[in-house]
């Protein structure tokens, strides 16, 4: 039992190395950015992808990219979706090789077709090498991956996630919650963004 506890005490600084690099992985844009997104998202949610396809590039154009915003993804997947747990396990996992914004956009682009025939791992497979496919597969099952999903999924119900998308948008102490964000409510969005900019 000694030789285990020594095993593990070994290995927790790389086990945390690697989950900060997943963390890292599933953002975009520098985190020193005044504005900070939190988007809560399951990869089976028709809205999810809605908002992935046509607001998340908006948001990352007019605010990312020059540098007011930063977006942290967190997977929310809804026990309603039959797929939506693999599909973060998996997006997760592929974060460790650096591939999750990859994955996500495939799993986004390919949602009817993996959401009916439930060939998840194909979707992500396609765009993934083979020595990234053998890791992304092994890292999918591992608990420190599993738990990095539940971690977000605890982190939205702690937050009172009404359903997905939803974003936090905070500067400070000052924290909002935006449910549904969409391209009729986008303005309002904006507004708000603005307003935590000033």
């Amino acid at each position: 039992m000694k030789r285990y506890a020594v095993a593990l005490a070994a290995l927790l600084p790389c086990l945390a190395a690697s989950l900060g690099e997943v963390d890292k992985a599933k953002t975009i844009g520098n985190p020193g950015a005044p504005v900070r997104i939190e988007l809560f998202s399951d990869f089976q949610c028709p809205g999810c992808k809605a908002f992935h396809e046509m607001l998340l590039p908006l948001i990352i154009r007019e605010y990312v990219g020059p540098g007011k915003a930063y977006v942290y993804n967190h997977e929310f997947p809804l026990t309603m979706h039959a797929h939506s747990r693999e599909a973060a396990n998996l997006a997760t996992a592929a974060a460790t090789v650096g591939k999750y914004h990859q994955v996500a956009d495939a799993l986004f682009s390919n949602q009817k077709s993996w959401e009916t025939s439930g060939k998840v791992w194909e979707t992500v497979a396609s765009v993934l090498t083979p020595t990234e496919q053998k890791k992304v597969q092994a890292l999918a099952k591992d608990p420190a991956i599993l738990a990095q999903v539940q971690q977000d999924v605890d982190a939205g119900q702690a937050q009172k996630i009404p359903q997905t998308p939803t974003i936090i948008v905070s500067r400070g102490a000052k924290r909002y919650s935006f449910p549904g964000p969409d391209v009729n409510n986008y303005p309002l969005l904006r507004s708000l963004i603005d307003g935590l900019l000033k």
